[in-house]
């Protein structure tokens, strides 16, 4: 029986082939249309049940009979016929006339109904994969067998949109394996490589269709549907199990699946896990409400176990092999998550349905929510909650923390390893602030479940957690002391959970804003013009007051304020006699003294014979003279155990400095250094700290700017000084910057210096072919105008404006009487602007010598970077105020060599790198083209060498810095190099420059001297 059956099947086989041969010759040796259908309507008809009639009135008489009269076979005839021509070798061969031969020689004259039965029909009807391994090749035929190229791409990608996209033939496919899989073990090579090989041509469909294709082949349209095809067919087969209560093999995935897993694998290496997440998301999403909603009080991990149409879901992930695709697929799901807005109930089910088997049995992805989730990758807040619960504490969130049944030791080593990692130094240094703030939040989450017995089952917790807090609290940045002021709280509450710490005034309410104000971020310019005063002003550690508003800020004009308003605090504890009696005449004193002085006076006693004495403590207050004298000044401030003095003192400072008097030279040097000794904090009233701090840096200000040399020769001097703490340098530079600025902006009247010709000349020196320059007092020069209404000029034309007549003149009824014209006098004075360039070395030279010396209690390149950073900062503000004068010509090297030095250039402190970033665009600004090109033709290998440092440091620093800040501005840089580097290749190919002329003497290598200019293949 066996031998017949092999028979009739090798018969139909012969058959089939010899059907397709005849074919073949008849549409070969064709010469007009109907004969190719005809041919092709005779082997479709042993294939398909096709109606015949269907062609009788779309082709010609002569072919009519024909058709009409083809025989069709019986059902099982056909099905054999239909086994046999897709099975073997028959397919291919005629497919390969069809999409190449037919395509581009006949199909366009097929009739609409003709190309649907006879044409379209051998790829709609037959097996899905077997037609995509034969369609999808020809997407890329070459021509070069001289067929219309165009032609067969145009009709292939027609083919692919109606089998696999019309005809829903991806979900075929998936069905089709589905079956070869109940034949067939699922572990078969053989199936696995057909799968692999099949899910990899479909995947590739829309990189090889041409840029004219259908928008429906595009890569995101093409992978939605076909996304949203297999997941309709998986959410199909999970409601047909859960009807029939269908047994599940638990162990084993079949077919289906496993394709659908390959294919989800390859959308995500094409990098479209967004277009597949957001289908898959909301049918996972309703498969997990739905046993919200209908659960009892049974768990709901037996619930989803039990049930057969969860287990698609449970498998899903486990038929997607490729660990890239996975973890692609799982960030893709917490951030569809989060913008689903769903709740930590339904994160936490959604999270254990999909990847609970898969978390337990496979290494990789544990690994990846334990670690690489927690410490490599930045989610959302509240994705980090939702890996939390699923990967560490296991449990769902509205769980009873007192009924854990997990162990509790992986929940441990989670926190151990967060917590070393969230302690080192390096990890504050280099790590991006958006990475500092994600791990701070899951260090501080997962402190929130921890208890006082799990802190003491732990190792090194305790110790790493007060390391990284006190590393923390000795940031510039004020948003990482933030950060440890947090975890300090919550580190508290595990310790004493009735006596918390808070180390920060916003850390005041019981929920903590773990997101840190990262979610929102407000949008920035970080250019070099930006890394102002504000974002230096953030380094004042707790020891330093100083105020916010910068040097430009306006003056108090009441000098005694302060001391009256410290009278008032010290008064609001007397008390008060309700039988006072009070003189109205006193309020015609001092109408802007306190209102205090109301109960200076006190009340006498009721019986007539006990009188009190009057209270002269205010006549004591007002005897205390002001000072006149700036000597005087000098010795209030010393006395440390006068308050009254000291404050005193501080209010009359500035207006006594800028007032210049004649001992102010001699004076000056003691008075800076006594200013910078003087403790505001400890003398001032609580409260009124950042008044006086202010109040003595505008009396340093004011020194600097009235008595420059002595007072930055004292400066200077104690800037080193072993004998000051770390606010009070930060305070120096403060000053010094602040100072800069305003000799920057100052403005004084000069006489305008008047250039006269030496030798007079009888005859004009404007050009001959000008009109004569004589006439009426006011008139302008002579400009060229051109003619309108001829193309040609046979001569030139020129106007110019007069002055009106004094009869068109109208006078107002203001006069002015002086002995010369306002006119006159303002053009024998100008204004003199920028003062600093005089004592730019003075303010430079000093504090860049001995940075990098290590002495005692002064440590820039280590401890104190916060200091090395201000100096950085002060120095390009320096050189910034110099701009394009040749004192910035002479500072720019000696500055360049000190940020070129590897310990600041490289510093582990992304503020410093910040600010030699801004010091060197700084440099750039404040050099003048025209400098730059005489050093590189006269050989000032120093100065080049620093330039081009400077743009190689740069691109280093864009290339592989960390810091998101640092980037943006070594961008900024590479952006002034390059304009620098434009205008001095202006400079020196501008035949009107001498410099070319003036040419001391070029560089032995002149390689060494060159500026790069970007987009251009020329060096100069």
């Amino acid at each position: 029986m066996e031998d017949v059956s092999n028979t009739i099947k090798r018969e139909v086989e012969t058959g089939v082939l010899e059907k397709v041969g005849e074919v073949t010759a008849a549409i070969n040796s064709a010469k007009h249309v109907d004969q190719v259908i005809c041919a092709l309507h005779s082997l479709a008809s042993l294939l398909f049940p096709l109606d015949s009639s269907l062609l009788s009135g779309i082709i010609d008489q002569r072919y009519r009979d024909e058709i009409l009269s083809t025989k069709a076979p019986s059902a099982n005839e056909r099905g054999d016929w239909w086994q046999a021509f897709y099975r073997g070798p028959a397919f291919s061969t005629l497919a390969r006339i069809l999409l190449l031969d037919v395509a581009s020689n006949w199909l366009a004259c097929f009739p609409l109904s003709a190309r649907k039965h006879v044409y379209d029909i051998f790829f709609v009807n037959g097996p899905a994969a077997k037609v995509v391994q034969t369609l999808i090749p020809c997407l890329q035929h070459d021509g070069s067998d001289g067929i219309d190229v165009n032609a067969v791409h145009s009709n292939t990608e027609r083919l692919v949109v109606l089998c696999l996209l019309e005809n829903n033939g991806v979900l075929q496919i998936s069905g089709e394996f589905g079956i070869s899989c109940q034949f067939k073990d699922s572990t078969d090579e053989c199936l696995k490589q057909t799968l692999s090989r099949v899910a990899q041509l479909v995947a590739s469909i829309p990189d090889k269709a041409r840029l004219r294709a259908p928008i429906s082949l595009s890569s995101h349209s093409f992978f939605k549907q076909i996304t949203i095809q297999l997941l309709s067919g998986a959410e199909e087969r999970a409601s047909t199990l859960s009807d029939k209560a269908a047994t599940f093999n638990k162990s084993e995935i079949d077919g289906s699946l496993l394709f659908t897993g390959e294919i989800f694998s390859r959308i995500c290496r094409r990098g479209s896990s967004d277009v597949l997440l957001s289908e898959l998301v909301p049918r996972v999403l309703r498969h997990v409400r739905g046993f919200l909603l209908s659960s009892s009080d049974a768990a709901l991990s037996d619930v989803f176990q039990s049930n057969p149409g969860s287990e698609v879901w449970l498998k899903l992930m486990q038929a997607v092999k490729d660990p890239y695709a996975g973890e692609r697929m799982s960030e893709q799901l917490l951030h569809q998550l989060a913008i689903e807005r769903v709740s930590d109930i339904e994160a936490y089910w959604t999270l254990w349905l999909l990847f609970n088997q898969i978390f337990n049995h496979q290494m990789s992805i544990r690994s990846l929510f334990v670690d690489k989730f927690l410490l490599w990758k930045v989610f959302p807040v509240c994705c980090l909650r939702w890996i939390l619960q699923f990967s560490v504490f296991k449990c769902p969130p509205d769980a009873d923390p007192l009924l854990k049944e997990h162990d509790t030791h992986g929940f441990l080593d989670t926190v151990q390893r967060l917590v070393a990692v969230w302690s080192k130094r390096e990890f504050v240094q280099s790590a991006p602030m958006e990475q500092q703030a994600y791990v701070t939040a899951a260090v501080g989450l997962c402190l929130e479940k921890m208890s006082k017995e799990d802190l003491d089952k732990t190792k090194d917790v305790m110790h790493s957690i007060l390391q990284g807090v006190s590393c923390r609290l000795e940031s510039p940045t004020d948003l990482v002391r933030k950060m440890a002021s947090c975890i300090a709280l919550m580190f508290s509450k595990v310790i004493d959970p009735t006596n918390p710490l808070y180390l920060d005034d916003s850390c005041t309410e019981d929920t903590i804003d773990w997101e840190f104000g990262l979610s929102t971020p407000e949008k920035r310019t970080l250019s070099t013009s930006t890394f102002t005063e504000k974002n230096l002003k953030e380094t004042k550690t707790s020891l330093t007051f100083v105020p916010k508003e910068g040097p430009n800020c306006k003056l108090n004009d009441g000098i005694d304020n302060n001391v009256k308003s410290r009278k008032k605090k010290l008064s609001d504890f007397k008390s008060i006699d309700p039988d006072e009696i009070i003189d109205p005449a006193t309020f015609n004193y001092e109408s802007v003294s306190d209102q205090d002085d109301d109960n200076a006076s006190e009340d006498s006693d009721c019986s007539s014979d006990s009188l009190q004495p009057y209270d002269l403590s205010d006549d004591d207050n007002d005897l205390k003279r002001n000072f006149s004298q700036l000597v005087d000044v000098v010795g209030a401030l010393r006395k440390s155990d006068d308050a009254d003095g000291v404050e005193r003192a501080l209010d009359v400072a500035e207006k006594l400095v800028r007032a210049s008097p004649d001992e102010l030279t001699h004076v000056a040097g003691d008075l800076v250094r006594t200013l910078v000794q003087v403790r505001c904090s400890d003398l001032a009233v609580e409260g009124e700290e950042e008044s006086a701090e202010e109040k003595r840096q505008r009396a340093l200000v004011s020194l600097l700017v009235t008595c420059p040399f002595e007072s930055l020769d004292t400066l200077n001097k104690l800037l080193y000084s072993p004998n000051i703490d770390v606010s009070q340098r930060i305070m120096i530079l403060d000053v010094m910057t602040e100072a800069a600025l305003e000799l920057t902006n100052s403005k004084s009247m000069k006489p305008k210096h008047q250039t006269k010709a030496i030798i007079s000349t009888i005859s004009e020196t404007q050009p001959w072919f000008l009109p004569s320059s004589i006439g009426p007092p006011g008139a302008s020069t002579w400009k060229e105008v051109s003619e309108t209404g001829t193309l040609l000029n046979w001569s030139n034309c020129y106007e110019r404006e007069l002055p009106p007549k004094s009869s068109e003149i109208k006078r107002g009824k203001t006069r002015r009487w002086s002995l010369k014209s306002v006119n006159m006098q303002e053009s024998q004075m100008e204004w003199s602007h920028n003062k600093f360039p005089l004592y730019a070395a003075a303010f430079m030279l000093p504090a860049m010598e001995g940075f990098d010396k290590k002495r005692h209690g002064v440590d820039l390149l280590g401890r104190d970077f916060i200091v090395l950073g201000k100096l950085i900062y002060m120095l390009g503000i320096c050189i910034k105020c110099a701009s394009l004068h040749p004192e910035a010509s002479a500072m720019a090297p000696a500055l360049l060599d000190m940020l070129r030095s590897r310990e600041v250039c490289h510093h582990k402190e992304a503020y410093v790198r910040r600010a030699v970033l801004f010091a060197a665009s700084c440099v750039l600004a404040a050099l003048h083209p025209s400098y730059i090109a005489s050093a590189l033709t006269e050989g000032n290998l120093e100065l080049s060498n620093g330039l081009e440092w400077v743009r190689t440091w740069a691109l280093h620093v864009a290339d592989s810095d960390t810091d998101r800040e640092c980037y943006m501005m070594a961008m900024s840089c590479l952006q002034l190099h390059a304009q620098m580097a434009l205008q001095t290749s202006r400079a020196l190919e501008s035949p009107e420059s001498t410099i070319k002329q003036n040419v001391i003497g070029l560089p032995s290598n002149p390689s060494k001297g060159t500026i790069k200019i970007p987009y251009l293949n020329v060096e100069h």
